[in-house]
């Protein structure tokens, strides 16, 4: 019988379906040579030119494919990263927030002062500038025109009521003349009668804030909320920390005492200057009056400027700002850096239209060389704060 030879069917290589691993293949022992060492081409020019052996369909990995993975999800990333954000600028916040309320010096106790008024519809501040020299060193005191006296006393005062109908400043001329009623002494808690007519400073001198808040509710009728204080050192560190404050000033003046030294026309005053600028009297022929009214333009200025979204979010001046403030500003134990920050934000409100400042209404002179409140007026006025009415009282001078 003649021996029949099938015909031989030529070796296919294996199809290379998606997932398909040739070198799987090869290690099951098929003899398969994948090409990638002969350079062998599959499919010619009608496979589309797929060289060095790399099957249609397949991807080295790194190579920058799709087939190393699924796209990026931009939104997911998007969303963690503003979650980061924001935690990030809470912790700041909050951070921020506790470090600032432990330079508080929470030291005036109203809880002391007597026979109080009822409480109004606005919040009030009473504000007070000292000549305290706390912390300065000689060559300070000599820049800054302080000179040396020992204590200190009441350089300035202004009522601040920040109402919904409108915020309103009122300096108190420290030469007014007023009644010192009876008080418990801060310290000593022995009673102390009342005392007859008497300059406003006065009574800061005998018994500290207490004191004074208890004079200026007593003569006004006028309950105060809260208490700022703050001293010569402090107020010009502020001043510079915020790189100076821009002021117009409408008219030179100069005064050895103070060391002011100012021509007409807007500028930017720096620590020295601008304590000189709230300081000066003797320049001015109704001396406290005319300064009251500089030291109200000054610090809604400086108000204006310290609360500003330049100065809050910016690390690099808040910190610096706050630093240089905070500890040496005296508040009432009850003030919270929320109720600073509610102060600060009346008086740019001030700055910018949304209220009005005015010195205390004056009927004339008293004993002394003192100032005579027009008390009419003045009833008028409180009644208006009280209220939250818009205060439409005008100061005689």
């Amino acid at each position: 019988m003649s021996h029949v030879q099938r015909p031989q069917v030529p070796q296919q290589p294996p199809r290379y379906d998606q997932g398909h691993n040739p070198s799987f293949t090869q290690a099951q022992g098929t003899g398969y040579d994948s090409g990638y060492n002969t350079g062998q081409v599959y499919g010619g020019a009608q496979g589309g030119g797929n060289r060095g052996g790399i099957p249609p369909q397949y991807t080295p990995p790194g190579s920058g494919g799709s087939g190393t993975g699924p796209a990026p999800d931009w939104r997911k990333r998007i969303k963690v990263g503003s979650i980061v954000l924001v935690v990030g600028v809470l912790a700041w916040g909050i951070g921020t927030y506790a470090w600032a309320s432990s330079q508080m010096r929470n030291e005036v106790d109203l809880s002391k002062v007597i026979e109080r008024p009822s409480e109004g519809d606005c919040t009030t501040y009473l504000i007070v500038g000292s000549d305290s020299r706390e912390g300065m060193t000689a060559e300070e005191k000599k820049k800054l025109h302080t000179g040396s006296a020992e204590g200190k006393r009441t350089d300035s005062m202004m009522i601040l009521a920040a109402c919904s109908s409108g915020n309103t400043m009122v300096s108190l001329p420290r030469d007014s003349w007023v009644t010192i009623p009876n008080f418990v002494g801060s310290e000593s808690g022995k009673t102390f009668p009342a005392r007859g007519g008497a300059k406003l400073n006065a009574a800061y001198a005998m018994d500290g804030p207490e004191l004074l808040v208890r004079t200026v509710e007593y003569n006004t009728g006028l309950r105060i909320d809260h208490y700022a204080e703050i001293g010569f050192a402090g107020f010009a560190n502020i001043v510079d920390a915020l790189g100076g404050v821009e002021l117009n000033i409408e008219k030179g003046f100069k005064d050895k005492k103070s060391g002011a030294d100012f021509q007409a026309g807007t500028q930017t005053l720096n620590g020295e200057q601008a304590l000189a600028f709230v300081r000066t009297r003797y320049a001015f022929a109704e001396s406290d009056l005319a300064r009251t009214k500089n030291q109200q333009k000054f610090l809604s200025a400086l108000a204006n400027q310290a609360a500003t979204p330049g100065t809050i979010l910016n690390p690099f001046a808040l910190y610096p700002t706050l630093g240089a403030g905070l500890d040496t500003l005296i508040v009432d134990k009850d003030m919270s850096l929320y109720d600073l920050g509610k102060m600060f934000f009346a008086m740019k409100g001030i700055s910018g239209g949304d209220g009005r400042s005015m010195n205390m209404p004056i009927a004339g002179t008293a004993p002394q060389g003192s100032l005579k409140w027009d008390m009419p007026k003045v009833k008028q006025l409180v009644e208006q704060i009280r209220n939250d009415e818009k205060v439409t009282v005008e100061s005689n001078r």
